[in-house]
Order: C-alpha cells, then sequence, then structure tokens
C-alpha cells in the first residue's frame, strides 16, 4: 500500500564506485566474486574512515595495511586502490557504508565480518579517537553485517579510552 515508502537497496556498485571496481579489477583480475569483496571490503574501509568527515593520514595507514593483506594484491595494486579511495572518498561514502556491507553478507561468512568489524573499528580509532559520528556508522554497519550487537561492543571496548562521548 506504502510502498512509495519503501527505501529503494541500491546494489553494491551504484555508480559511484565504478572506479573502485575498475581499480580492484586491475589489480585482482576478472574473478567476480574475489573483486565484489575486495572493492565492498575497501568501500566499507573508507565510508568509516570518513564517517567523521575527515580521511586522515593515520586512517589511511590502517586502509592500507588492510589492502596488504589481501591475496594477489601486490604494491602497486594498493597504491591504486588507495588512490581511487583518495579521490572518490565523499563519492564512495555517499552511497552508505550498508550498501556495501549487503554485497558482504552475500559473498562472505559471518567469521569474516567480525574479523571485517575489528578493522573497521581499529580503523575508526586510528586517528586517536572515536567520534559519535563514527560510532553511529559502525553500529549501523554491525547491522548490516548482519552481526550481533554483542560483536560489536566487544570490539569497541579494546578502545574504550578514544570513545569522544566519554571525554567530555
Amino acid at each position: 500500500m506504502f510502498s512509495f515508502l519503501q527505501k529503494k537497496r541500491a546494489a553494491a556498485d551504484p555508480g559511484r564506485a565504478r572506479e573502485l571496481y575498475a581499480a580492484v579489477r586491475a589489480a585482482l583480475g576478472d574473478d567476480d566474486v574475489h573483486v565484489r569483496i575486495v572493492a565492498s571490503t575497501a568501500a566499507l574501509l573508507v565510508c568509516i574512515a570518513y564517517a567523521d568527515c575527515d580521511y586522515s593520514p593515520e586512517e589511511e595507514a590502517v586502509v592500507r595495511s588492510t589492502l596488504a593483506r589481501v591475496q594477489g594484491l601486490d604494491a602497486a595494486g594498493i597504491t591504486a586502490i588507495a588512490g581511487v579511495l583518495r579521490a572518490h572518498t565523499v563519492a564512495i561514502a555517499a552511497a552508505e557504508a550498508t550498501t556495501y556491507a549487503r554485497e558482504l553478507v552475500a559473498l562472505t561468512d559471518l567469521d569474516f565480518r567480525a574479523q571485517l568489524l575489528d578493522v573497521l573499528v581499529d580503523l575508526a580509532g586510528a586517528d586517536g579517537v572515536l567520534t559519535v559520528s563514527e560510532t553511529n556508522a559502525l553500529r549501523t554497519t554491525t547491522r548490516a553485517l548482519g552481526l550481533p550487537q554483542e560483536v560489536y561492543t566487544a570490539s569497541q571496548a579494546r578502545h574504550r579510552d578514544k570513545l569522544a562521548v566519554l571525554k567530555r
């Protein structure tokens, strides 16, 4: 009856992240699933890094070290992907983290997503503070990744000293 009120779910590549998917494909080849997982992970990383409207050098270092863990991705590929993330941060983040998280739910297992959440929390705290906007983005991403709240709470506890809300 009120279907016009329902939010349309965008695919993980709604056009905003085309350059990112192209850079990942160039670095990794044509394995579509692998490309989608790495591109969605990279996009999710930049969404969390930019949640406070600042993609700091410390956060970029965490993104690069996370990309370095990808099998088959060499230094040139990391540089290319990181360059796209830097150049298109706002456009990629505009698609919302939940868009990329849905892609990862479809393509990865629960353990992968829980480990990724740990990386995302580490990323958000890389600049020394977990802002309210980062905390909100992480909570939303946790739900979108299909993870229980307890997983987020345990991950966030490692950075309790960086929570901006507790520093007031």
